[in-house]
């Protein structure tokens, strides 16, 4: 087991306190839980009241490590090993019922979506092919108040033979079928749903392709999405040009939408009203991958993945319930 307790950062630690009419974050400390993975990503409040997040150790430049599930105790301010090897796992969500769902990459991962129970640390294969192929790289997800698992597809690592014909976004339904919801995005990555369930984010991190004539799309799109979880009426909703790109996100319960911006620059967490318009920032001492809100005493942390490390701070808003 290996425990790393929080420790408070200088000189990025305080935000100044701003007020308008969307959000409201107040003078905070950015807190530095852990810093000893190589690439987090996907941090997830758990039932238990712990932070799950994944460590994509990828083969090429980690001797061939095998990908990581940490556990951060929030009672010790701990982090321990959960889960080793873990498929490379990636984005990680908790469902309606207190499971795990986790997207499984490629770089000789499981290129699944998994379901563990907590209680028992058993594990169930919720999909693993589509078509009857192998997904290219399951990424980010997002699971809706009936349960159903929308994940992204893309493929940024990995030596494994890219099978499916499009970087995709699929609905997983409750009764285990998979639908292809959308097919004409480049590289899809992180993904979001609004409050009230009527509208789907989905973040493109596409660098171009010179050789096939591909350019760069770094891109937010908004998609209109109906109860029955089909989307339809895409819509651009933030451009980021072609310098930098979103990684994970989440929104709020006003349905402002939180982005990790990977801008190396001036990384951090920026944030947007449901009219596109930046209302404030979180600035980072590293290049952020995601981030979510933590849930009942929590409710009002941020945490955030970025680097090989773990922060959370404080915000007067808080996630949806």
């Amino acid at each position: 087991m290996i425990k790393l307790f929080s420790f408070f950062l200088l000189p990025f630690s305080i935000i100044i306190s701003q007020t308008n009419n969307k959000i409201t974050i107040e003078e905070s400390i950015l807190t530095k839980l852990f810093d000893g993975g190589f690439f987090t990503e996907g941090p997830a409040y758990g039932p238990d009241g712990n932070v799950y997040f994944s460590d994509l150790t990828f083969t090429s430049e980690t001797e061939m490590q095998a990908g990581i599930i940490w556990k951060y105790d929030s009672q010790t301010g701990s982090t321990s090993v959960y889960r080793s090897p873990s498929g490379m796992a990636n984005g990680i969500a908790f469902d309606n019922f207190g499971y795990m769902i986790v997207c499984e990459g490629a770089d000789y991962g499981g290129r699944k979506i998994t379901r563990t129970d907590l209680r028992t640390g058993k594990s169930k294969i919720l999909t693993a092919l589509f078509n009857g192929m192998l997904y290219n790289s399951p990424n980010d997800l997002v699971i809706d108040s009936k349960n159903r698992i929308y994940f992204t597809d893309p493929r940024y690592s990995g030596y494994e033979s890219i099978d499916q014909p499009c970087f995709g976004v699929y609905r997983l339904n409750t009764e285990g079928s998979v639908e292809l919801i959308v097919e004409d995005l480049l590289n899809p990555n992180g993904i979001a749903i609004s409050p009230d369930e009527d509208k789907l984010y989905v973040g493109c991190n596409f660098e171009g392709d010179s050789e096939k004539g591909l350019l760069p799309n770094t891109d937010i799109f908004i998609y209109n999405l109906d109860e029955n979880g089909e989307v339809s009426n895409r819509e651009l909703f933030l451009d980021y040009s072609d310098e930098y790109g979103p990684d994970g996100m989440t929104v709020d319960k006003d349905g402002n939408l939180y982005i990790a911006l990977r801008d190396e620059s001036n990384p951090g967490i920026y944030i947007y009203d449901k009219k596109a318009e930046q209302i404030d920032k979180i600035s980072l001492p590293q290049v952020p991958s995601n981030v979510t809100f933590g849930k009942g005493s929590d409710k009002n942390y941020l945490f955030i993945t970025a680097g090989g490390s773990l922060y959370k701070i404080k915000v007067l808003s808080e996630g949806i319930n």
